[in-house]
């Protein structure tokens, strides 16, 4: 059996209709209604932490991407989808992909990347379970699943509340709420 060379290289734009269809077959339609996709539509995927790994021959092989999110108006990445075509999986490609974007993530300063997905895949690579209650998300998610990996130490500290994509989302004062209640 001959080894397998491929290269991680960050996403470009030339990579889209590659990794859609990727993400329909790895995900398939049912990926539009869960809560880690609903938390990122309408959120750019952070360009700088989003890699593919691409075969000597130019193929797709896997994806992953970073989107900027925010735990209460703590900054943090959220991890997926990450995704690699089936005939390739086992390889150690995903966790590459995985590997090369928390790094890059660290270097540049970010402190958690949070996912959902199960605890035997993602622990090796410094994923923990929430505690229960600690962080919310916007939608039904199995607590079991939801995972973060602190990229520096104690990043976690102090972090709670809802999960949004984008900006922070500031609590609107007394005053604010009473003037857009009677508008």
């Amino acid at each position: 059996m001959s080894t397998l060379s491929y290269t991680i290289r960050h996403e470009c734009p030339s990579d889209d209709d590659a990794i859609e269809a990727l993400h329909a077959a790895a995900f398939g339609p049912g990926r539009f209604a869960r809560t880690a996709f609903r938390i990122r539509e309408g959120v750019p995927q952070d360009p700088r932490l989003s890699f593919v790994a691409v075969s000597g021959e130019g193929e797709l092989l896997g994806s992953v991407r970073l989107t900027p999110i925010h735990i209460g108006g703590a900054p943090a990445q959220l991890l997926g989808p990450l995704a690699v075509i089936s005939s390739y999986k086992g390889l150690g490609i995903g966790r590459t992909l995985m590997k090369q974007s928390m790094e890059e993530a660290a270097r540049l300063g970010e402190g958690l990347v949070l996912l959902v997905g199960d605890l035997s895949y993602y622990g090796p690579s410094g994923f923990v379970r929430v505690p229960q209650g600690r962080i919310t998300l916007p939608g039904p998610v199995d607590p079991s699943r939801l995972l973060i990996a602190e990229l520096h130490a104690d990043a976690l500290n102090g972090v709670c509340g809802m999960v949004h994509g984008g900006a922070p989302v500031a609590p609107k004062s007394t005053a604010q709420a009473v003037a857009s209640a009677s508008i």
